[in-house]
């Protein structure tokens, strides 16, 4: 198995701690959240986006930055699903 597969099976199950599933659901891309407000999101083989905002939801992700790549992949039509 190579790392790149075994990397985004990780982060799209446990890059957003309780929260994996529903960003899995609303952004449909591998990610990981950090504690500063900050998200990296990849869809493998076509590109990167990292997006930033500070105000954190209930489960400590980045409430925009969430809203913004739920509304990045729905407008793009690039979830992974």
């Amino acid at each position: 198995m190579s790392q790149a597969k075994r990397i985004n099976a990780i982060m799209q199950t446990c890059g957003f701690y309780d929260e994996s599933g529903e960003f899995a659901f609303r952004v449909g891309l591998p990610g990981k959240s950090g504690v500063g407000g900050g998200i990296v999101a990849f869809h493998p083989g076509k590109y990167c986006i990292a997006v930033w905002s500070p105000k954190l939801n209930e489960k400590g992700n980045s409430y925009r930055g969430m809203e913004f790549l739920e509304l990045f992949t729905t407008k793009t039509q690039s979830s992974i699903f």
